[in-house]
């Protein structure tokens, strides 16, 4: 989409749709670049804003999915100095059959 597209697009949403990531499959193999996941750059306080209003994604750590959490300093790729901006990587992952079960049992997450 260009860009006059995609504002019209959003524009178009109904507003505070459920966020419904499909889960990254149990044992997936290789990289999850192309499942549903969130990546949110920059300084910290950005990062945060926008994460408060992702709440409902932590119901995803449950008796049958977990999240998948990344939040970490940028590094410089050719200094390796830190930079003092941020990354945060977010998915949904679907936890095993054993897993499944022994928190079932236990109610570990209350869902």
């Amino acid at each position: 989409m260009r860009k006059k597209e995609a504002l019209e697009h959003w524009v178009n949403l109904k507003a505070n749709q459920d966020i419904l990531p499909t889960p990254v499959v149990y044992k997936h193999k290789g990289s999850t670049y192309d499942e549903d996941g969130i990546r949110i750059t920059g300084s910290k306080a950005f990062i945060d804003s926008v994460l408060s209003h992702l709440k409902q994604v932590l119901a995803y750590e449950s008796n049958t999915t977990r999240l998948q959490i990344v939040f970490k300093e940028t590094v410089d790729r050719e200094t390796g100095v830190e930079t003092g901006k941020y990354n945060c990587y977010v998915q949904v992952h679907e936890r095993g059959s054993e897993a499944k079960m022994v928190n079932t049992a236990f109610n570990l997450y209350g869902r």
